[in-house]
């Protein structure tokens, strides 16, 4: 073996573990990206057809019949500019807490109770609320309304912030005050110091929780599916969409799947050392 080192039988069950873990959790991955390429005929079949001629009609149905391009397109814009505003509001948010101690530390648990809302208990008044401001001039120019991507920037970013908060919150409490009193006595303002010194200091955590509201912004389904129609419609409510009279369609439906789900898995997969430095970021103090 490589430098020396003997596996023991702990080690190989331990690793047989991790293996069926893996195939496992990743089975049902595999089974839906072969799916999305399998003809009508070859889906239903038993037993399964492992070996099989591949096509791409069931992405040319999504995507030609079913209009998936413009899912795509909404849930990218709603995705990232609801995580650019919870960011910017959240990272001056958790920095005031971290540094000012605000409400001391009572409000920082009522922004955390607001985390854990169901959606469904508020659903009905935003609908109500999103549905009269859409009759509105304000609602026309700042494109808010009842189909409308910005109803779900704002959603989504009231949805993300608190736990944005939170999670930068710690981050900002591990960067050493002492760095900041420094940086004033060299001239710098208050900004100019959380600007220059803080946020590239605390930017693994920035990172980690830029990727986590992106991810739950990207996979959210109830507001999409209730505050939606056609226009502003995202890729987790067009998913949900591949049922007509003649049943589910089965291949469209997992080409469908597929684009929502490998995007955000080779993300998560090329960020995972961020992730894992964002999470650990002061983890050890001296």
């Amino acid at each position: 073996m490589p430098n020396g080192k003997i596996f023991t039988m702990a080690d190989l069950v331990r690793y047989a573990l991790v293996i069926a873990l893996l195939i496992f959790f990743l089975f049902p991955i595999y089974w839906m990206i072969t799916t999305s390429f399998k003809a009508p005929g070859d889906i239903l079949t038993r037993p399964p057809k492992w070996i099989f001629t591949p096509t791409l009609e069931n992405y040319v149905y999504a995507f030609e019949e079913a209009n998936f391009g413009l899912f795509i397109k909404n849930t990218l814009i709603v995705s990232v500019v609801s995580t650019i505003f919870v960011i910017i509001l959240g990272a001056f948010g958790s920095y005031s807490f971290a540094r000012y101690n605000i409400g001391k530390g009572h409000l920082m648990f009522f922004i955390l109770t607001t985390r854990m809302m169901p959606i469904i208990a508020v659903i009905i008044p935003y609908f109500v609320i999103f549905k009269t401001i859409g009759r509105t001039t304000i609602g026309e120019l700042l494109w808010l309304g009842l189909d409308r991507q910005g109803t779900l920037v704002i959603c989504y970013t009231m949805f993300n912030l608190p736990f944005a908060i939170w999670l930068m919150h710690s981050f900002f409490q591990d960067i050493p005050k002492e760095l900041e009193d420094s940086a004033r006595l060299d001239g710098y303002s208050r900004f100019q110091v959380f600007r220059r010194v803080v946020l590239p200091l605390a930017a693994p955590g920035i990172a980690v929780t830029s990727i986590f509201c992106l991810l739950f912004s990207w996979n959210e389904f109830l507001f999409a599916f209730l505050l939606t129609r056609a226009d502003a419609r995202t890729i987790t409510v067009g998913v949900a969409g591949f049922w007509t009279q003649r049943g589910i369609l089965w291949g469209p439906l997992a080409a469908a799947a597929t684009v929502c789900v490998v995007p955000m898995l080779i993300f998560a997969l090329i960020l995972q050392r961020y992730i894992a430095r964002g999470l650990t970021f002061g983890a050890v103090r001296g």
